[in-house]
């Protein structure tokens, strides 16, 4: 994080991701020949592994956009310290340790037996996994949602991509919670489309997802409120890592449970979807380094809609299925429009300031 943005080329931001891609790639062409013994086994499932990297660095280039939007307000202490602890924990805890604890949860079995269940019988992990899905897109569908929508429910919002409608939203925070108002609305209008003990589980999970949003926010002010008054080195971080954990947390979940869609093996998963983190780690120092969320005004209104959407979808998906394709495939493109109405603007604003130097100078005149 101290080297200069000038003197770290683009593809230099991803030379650790490339290296964790080889190992990755090599550990899960291992893993294909040792459960299979041939080679279109091990073929398989290097070919798994590189799609379900894809996937999660598809469903994640908003994260790295938010996390680079947080990360730039910490000090240089804290930033490391997220992108080295912080990519362990996201690794480790979300790709590994997350899905073993539902099931441990779900099957009520301790943490061993679930590594043994899901070594020996995937299928059975799977369906655990699978059965948790409800709770697990109505809590993570509602952190995000609520992340979203108190992005643009911002009376201090001076810049709008979408004018007409981000302005009455800027206007709309002056009324005190109208994002939680919002968040309940939906939480009740979904919950009326399912029945019985789905409906309930939906209620109770998107709660928790919604007091969860509210303690960190809490938690994290005053944590930082806190280290003000201690040395410089400590200042400006604990609370943000919090917050960024716990978003990191929410964007894995619709990966982690899509993931079972392509296999049902925990450790391919963990191969897959450990090398995309790698990726998303790298775009976030990137564009920490670079400053290019300074440079492309709209960037990160795409990725803040794109986790709007990303929420409604993980709504939506506790009624019907929705390919992770589609998810991702929205995320980004989103994303890439908001590029280019960055570059249109840039361009437009190089334009126009020759005229408008030009104008002031006759001015003067």
């Amino acid at each position: 994080m101290n080297q200069p943005p000038s003197q770290t080329s683009t593809l230099g931001y991803f030379r650790w991701s490339f290296i964790v891609t080889a190992i990755g790639l090599a550990l899960g062409a291992i893993l294909g020949w040792q459960s299979t013994g041939t080679i279109g086994g091990m073929a398989t499932v290097f070919v798994i592994c590189a799609v379900l990297a894809v996937l999660e660095i598809s469903l994640s280039f908003d994260n790295a956009i938010v996390n680079a939007n947080k990360l730039k307000e910490m000090t240089p202490v804290w930033q490391h310290r997220f992108l080295t602890w912080g990519i362990i924990i996201a690794v480790f805890g979300m790709r590994i340790v997350f899905p073993l604890a539902i099931v441990v949860i779900a099957a009520g079995i301790g943490p061993i037996d679930a590594i043994i269940l899901a070594a020996r019988e995937p299928a059975e992990y799977a369906r655990i996994m699978n059965d948790a899905h409800l709770p697990i897109a109505a809590f993570g569908g509602t952190f995000l949602m609520m992340v979203g929508l108190s992005y643009f429910f911002n009376n201090e919002k001076d810049v709008h991509w979408l004018g007409s409608l981000e302005r009455m939203m800027s206007r709309g925070a002056a009324i005190k919670g109208i994002e939680i108002a919002v968040v309940l609305l939906l939480i009740l209008l979904f919950s009326s489309l399912l029945e019985g003990e789905e409906a309930t589980t939906f209620v109770y999970s998107a709660i928790y997802g919604l007091v969860t949003f509210l303690a960190v926010e809490v938690i994290g002010g005053l944590l930082d409120a806190s280290q003000r008054a201690m040395s410089e080195a400590a200042r400006g971080g604990l609370g943000a890592f919090i917050y960024l954990e716990v978003l990191d947390a929410s964007f894995s979940f619709d990966g982690v449970i899509g993931a079972f869609a392509l296999t049902q093996n925990l450790f391919i998963i963990a191969i897959g979807l450990g090398i995309g983190a790698m990726y998303v780690r790298s775009m976030t120092i990137m564009l920490v380094e670079k400053g290019t969320l300074t440079e492309y005004r709209y960037l990160e209104h795409g990725a803040f809609y794109a986790i709007l959407i990303l929420a409604v979808i993980m709504y939506v998906q506790t009624l019907y299925h929705i390919p992770e394709v589609i998810t991702g495939l929205g995320g980004a493109t989103l994303i890439g429009i908001s590029l280019w109405s960055s570059i249109r603007h840039n361009r437009r604003e190089a334009l126009e300031a020759p005229a408008r130097s030009h104008g002031a100078e006759r001015v003067e005149a």
